[in-house]
């Protein structure tokens, strides 16, 4: 991570002539740095500095408004499970096998599921995102009505991970939606989920594999994942009756003891007593059913999306299969 500059000095350093700032709503500025100053005892001016060099930004306006999200799962599923990213990430888990096997005893979350995440994310860290972090976050939170409250809270967030980290909050760049380092991880997140994997002392997702390693390890850990617990299984239908278990609630809400009762079945066992949510997708050939576990769920909690929670499922199962072909071919 870059050191930051403390906010005092960059008060001296910015032309007062900037205009920048200009074209976030002002108002909006005006009652957040109140809000900075009374709940966090953030210095008026220095937070009016930041803001000066802080701009609205068309091109997140433009890109939050068409994330891959909305395609249907025949198109999304490309644009993830692909030969290059099986392959990188099997050079990946090679590299760090040592700290995935690790964070897989320590944390209980498989290393493939670690490898998918940070492959999905950010191509295994080469891709860390181009917009700059604060500006992100201060065009969402001011300009982008719909989700305001959350990415008000994030830029709050923002502000204080960089206080606490000693990082210059202009200097650090994400993704469209303010999602930072190789895991991709919201300012809230960083705060909560982040650790010192390397015990080296500090907390760096941005350049240090280990970090972002443990990291995502502990998020999926402190969000539920359950060891040894499938994700999904694939089912299929008869009539239609199934279409009333299928509803937009990510969390598993149906007893699988009651799934033949309305037409779905599945090839491979699951207890009666455990909750499951059914899921449709548009695959090339048409309708796919998947019944899927609390550990899918806990993935829709990195991404509250089942299209991404299933191309991170599946990327993994890829990438396991070539690691274990690897070592046995070690062998």
């Amino acid at each position: 991570m870059q050191k930051i500059i403390k906010l005092t000095v960059l008060a001296v350093m910015i032309n007062s002539g900037n205009a920048g700032a200009q074209l976030l709503d002002q108002k909006e500025i005006s009652n957040f740095i109140d809000h900075m100053v009374s709940t966090h005892q953030y210095n008026r001016a220095e937070l009016e500095a930041v803001f000066k060099r802080t701009n609205k930004s068309e091109r997140v306006l433009a890109a939050i408004s068409k994330p891959a999200e909305a395609l249907p799962w025949y198109k999304y599923r490309p644009i993830f499970i692909q030969q290059n990213r099986i392959e990188q990430g099997l050079a990946f888990w090679v590299r760090h096998q040592d700290l995935l096997a690790r964070a897989e005893k320590e944390y209980g979350v498989p290393a493939q599921i670690i490898v998918a995440i940070i492959g999905v994310e950010t191509m295994y860290g080469t891709n860390t995102g181009k917009d700059r972090v604060m500006d992100a976050l201060a065009t969402l939170a001011f300009h982008y009505p719909i989700r305001a409250a959350f990415f008000r809270s994030e830029l709050e967030h923002f502000l204080l991970l960089a206080r606490e980290q000693n990082i210059d909050p202009l200097s650090l760049n994400g993704s469209y939606a303010g999602a930072m380092g190789m895991p991709q991880f919201i300012s809230s997140s960083y705060r909560h989920y982040a650790v010192d994997f390397d015990r080296d002392g500090k907390i760096d997702i941005w350049n240090n594999p280990a970090d972002a390693i443990g990291s995502v390890a502990n998020y999926f850990c402190q969000h539920g994942w359950t060891l040894g617990q499938k994700v999904v299984v694939p089912g299929s239908v008869t009539g239609d009756k199934y279409t009333q278990t299928l509803t937009d609630d990510l969390k598993p809400g149906i007893n699988a003891g009651m799934l033949y009762s309305y037409g779905i079945e599945i090839n491979e066992k699951i207890p009666p007593g455990v909750n499951v949510k059914v899921l449709s997708l548009e695959g090339p050939d048409g309708e796919e059913i998947w019944i899927c576990l609390n550990n899918f769920y806990v993935i829709t909690r990195y991404n509250r999306s089942p299209l991404y929670a299933m191309a991170v499922y599946q990327l993994s199962e890829e990438i396991l299969g070539k690691y274990g072909n690897n070592v046995a071919h070690l062998k």
